[in-house]
């Protein structure tokens, strides 16, 4: 099932239970996903966006949720921040789950080495490749950390 067909099924049913802060959120991440659709269209892209890109915008939504959780505790709003939070942990239920440390570093040496990187002007495209492969998955601040000591420990 893909994460628009889940996102309609899961929309109706917390409509059914009256759960109001699910139907918000799950409304907010449709309205997300509309908009990228409309773009894609502009861009000739009569199908609207891609599951790739549906993950990217949910890493999106549920780092905003994050960011504006962290603003209102530091201005003493903890039932704002609560509500944040929660809202972070529904649209994170629709990610697959993240890749531990160990996995990312075995992705970035994978990449390395079948891209034949050399050094850090590799860097742009090995992160291309790891996003396309690793989207949704991967944190990519570690990733571009681990890359680039690969990638500098070989040209030392």
């Amino acid at each position: 099932m893909s994460i628009r067909d889940r996102l309609m099924a899961d929309t109706k049913e917390a409509m059914k239970a009256k759960d109001a802060l699910r139907v918000g959120t799950l409304r907010l991440i449709q309205a997300a996903i509309k908009d990228r659709d409309i773009a894609a269209r502009a861009e000739d892209r009569c199908e609207g966006c891609e599951e790739g890109e549906i993950l990217s915008i949910l890493q999106k939504l549920v780092k905003q949720r994050e960011e504006s959780a962290e603003t209102y505790e530091n201005a003493g709003r903890l039932d704002l921040a609560e509500k944040e939070r929660a809202e972070a942990e529904i649209v994170r239920g629709y990610l697959p789950t993240p890749m531990d440390g160990a996995e990312i570093e075995a992705a970035a040496r994978e990449v390395v080495s079948e891209l034949g990187a050399s050094g850090l002007k590799d860097m742009g495209r090995c992160m291309g490749e790891l996003k396309q492969r690793h989207a949704g998955r991967m944190d990519f601040a570690k990733a571009g950390q681990e890359v680039k000591t690969l990638l500098q420990g070989q040209t030392a």
